[in-house]
């Protein structure tokens, strides 16, 4: 959609001068341009963010604009974007905003849709594994063994190759219920997706080895329950206890009124729930490998409602619902969908499908006949983590991308860090160099795009440099206002006097306002006060045993306080029944105090904070002294038309 945005705009400005161009200067300080597409980004940024509606003008904001730019100036000559900490922060903020671009969208899009597609769907499956290490290349031998298994499957049925064939080490059949996404590795959640109802998948191949794949069902996600359960063994010490007769005894109890909680407690074998009244974690339709109870589970409507007893391989059960989740729409867990395919091994996906990309971009240039001397130089010291590269090693260029040579040390130094790895991986030399340059590669084929981000990306780059920016300016805006302002004690009493006028009290009154939603609790009060009672004493009869009929509120209140009424009348005494915010309130006037001024220490709020834009004024005009600012009045014309549009 940017893309498409972007081009628009492309082709509008092709045919209307009075659209800004790509190099376009609106200003420039001491030299230095910025370009007139940089204010119209941030103006339109920031145009529903200002409140103020001079800042809305063009001229006005455009005021704001090159101040915003002579302070970046000045930081940058003061040296402040050389400063350890602000390139400590600035780097990290750039490490964290370049993960966000270092991607392809489309595929990463693809997947996120997939993945919904399978969260909100369930597969029941059994599989076949025999399993081969995924070093291992020459896969001829298990692949075949896994094809023989795949015929008898079909042949004999699955049930009966299973119990003869399941070792639970090098060959695993197993029954693995109803699952989702992100359930099992991806290799394995895909072929079992795509394989049809009824249907033997052909075999594949994951890290763990090679399988095949048979689909009993498909349907769709139950969502997410939580339930509390109370559970009678079948595997009982006490011979006098009949796990059915128990669990029914439990039933009776429920239905003659006792707390579920309570019982679970007292009766359940679950030790591991009973003590949180038999409350299990919240899962989803698969996730427990018991399909008796997910039924029963998932067949509760209400929050509260109870099963009947009802038994499974592990015992006789009784389940509360607590609450429970239906499938949520795909807008509600997109960002945390995303998040869980950037974590997930079809995370490489997305990286394949850059780094393809990236080497037709940058038109990658691979000297691969140079494998073959690092072949010849992969001794038996490397599977003893003991080799280091050869002081004599050849000169040469590996790999260029772009404008940048990768030489043949930099992959030397690459295989020296990875020795660990192949301690107990004992790939031949050739398999080793060639899985070890792939990695190196992408690598940097990955680094090299980083590196070049910002010139390549203009929404990358616009964002990184306002975070610049904003950076510098606020160490500036410490350095050289806030903190002057706190520091400079002698400054901010000269500044009040001169202003004092500015800082004033209206007129005020200490009192004590009584407020209810009752009008006949005020009026009970104001007769008790007319009869010499005490404010106390009338409270604590009236809010008496815990009660809050009536709220008191004692303070000095300033003319204009929301909380009084707006015609209230500033006199001592005892005040008229006032109507005001949707209550009664009687207000007891102890004292009147006339308008006066502020004292610094009443005022220093507002004081420092008049003081530091005074300070940041007179800074501000010494800038423009310092440094020369050309606006371009051609380009702000065209600016402006573009902005009214």
């Amino acid at each position: 959609m940017k893309r498409f945005m972007a081009i628009a705009c492309l082709c509008f400005a092709m045919i209307s001068h009075a659209q800004i161009k790509d190099g376009d200067i609106l200003f420039t300080v001491d030299g230095d341009p910025v370009k007139a597409s940089e204010f119209v980004r941030v103006y339109k940024k920031n145009l529903d963010l200002v409140k103020d509606e001079s800042q809305k003008d063009v001229d006005a904001y455009l005021e704001l604009f090159v101040n915003y730019q002579l302070k970046v100036k000045e930081a940058r000559r003061l040296g402040l974007d050389e400063n350890k900490k602000y390139l400590r922060e600035f780097n990290n903020y750039k490490k964290q905003l370049t993960k966000n671009y270092m991607s392809d969208n489309t595929v990463t899009d693809a997947l996120v849709k997939e993945a919904y597609e399978r969260t909100t769907n369930d597969v029941k499956a059994s599989h076949i594994l025999v399993r081969l290490d995924e070093s291992v290349k020459d896969t001829i031998q298990t692949y075949n063994q896994i094809m023989e298994l795949r015929d008898r499957v079909l042949k004999e049925g699955f049930e009966t190759v299973q119990k003869e064939v399941h070792n639970g080490k090098t060959i695993f059949a197993e029954d693995l219920g109803y699952f989702g996404g992100f359930k099992m590795v991806y290799p394995f959640e895909t072929a079992a997706f795509n394989t049809p109802v009824g249907e033997l998948s052909m075999p594949f191949r994951t890290r763990f080895g090679y399988h095949i794949v048979k689909v009993h069902d498909k349907r769709k996600a139950l969502g997410q329950v939580t339930v509390a359960h109370i559970m009678t063994s079948n595997q009982q010490k006490d011979t006098t206890i009949v796990p059915k007769v128990r669990i029914n005894q439990i039933y009776d109890k429920l239905q003659k009124g006792e707390k579920f909680e309570s019982l679970a407690k007292q009766f359940s074998d679950d030790k591991s729930t009973s003590s949180k009244g038999g409350a299990l974690s919240p899962f989803v339709g698969g996730q427990l490998g018991s399909e008796a109870f997910e039924n029963v589970a998932f067949s509760l409507e209400n929050p509260g409602d109870i099963s009947r007893p009802f038994e499974t391989e592990y015992g006789w059960h009784i389940v509360k619902l607590i609450r429970k989740k239906g499938i949520q729409p795909f807008e509600e867990v997109e960002a945390e969908l995303k998040n869980k395919v950037k974590r997930d091994s079809r995370s490489k996906l997305i990286n394949s499908a850059l780094v393809k990309k990236l080497k037709n971009k940058y038109e990658v240039v691979e000297h691969k006949d140079a494998l073959d001397y690092f072949v010849s130089i992969v001794g038996e010291d490397y599977y003893k983590q003991s080799w280091k590269v050869p002081e004599d090693l050849k000169e040469g260029t590996l790999i260029s991308i772009g404008k940048k040579d990768i030489t043949y040390k930099e992959f030397g130094n690459q295989l020296m860090a990875s020795q660990r790895k192949y301690a107990r991986q004992r790939l031949s030399p050739k398999m080793l160099v060639e899985k070890e340059y792939e990695t190196f590669l992408d690598a940097k084929i990955m680094k090299y795009h980083e590196e070049n981000l910002e010139f390549e990306n203009e929404e990358f780059a616009f964002v990184l440099k306002e975070y610049r920016d904003g950076l510098l300016l606020f160490d500036l805006m410490e350095k050289e206002v806030w903190n002057a302002a706190a520091k400079d004690s002698t400054g901010l009493q000269d500044f009040y006097k001169n202003n004092s006028s500015k800082y004033v009290w209206k007129d005020r009154v200490d009192a004590v306002m009584l407020s209810s939603a009752s009008k006949g609790n005020i009026d009970n009060i104001k007769q008790q006060i007319d009869q010499g009672k005490s404010i106390e004493d009338i409270l604590s009869d009236i809010n008496s045993e815990g009660k809050s009929n009536v709220l008191s509120t004692s303070k000095v209140f300033e003319n204009g306080d929301d909380v009084l009424p707006s015609d209230f009348e500033f006199k001592k005494g005892v005040s008229k029944i006032y109507e005001h915010n949707d209550a009664f309130h009687l207000i007891w006037v102890k004292d009147v105090l006339p308008a006066s001024t502020k004292t610094l220490d009443e005022a220093r709020g507002n004081v420092v904070s008049d003081y530091q834009n005074h300070i940041e004024d007179n800074w501000i005009k010494g800038l423009n002294e310092r440094y020369e600012v050309k606006i371009n009045n051609k380009v702000l014309k065209r600016v402006k038309k573009q902005i009214s549009k």
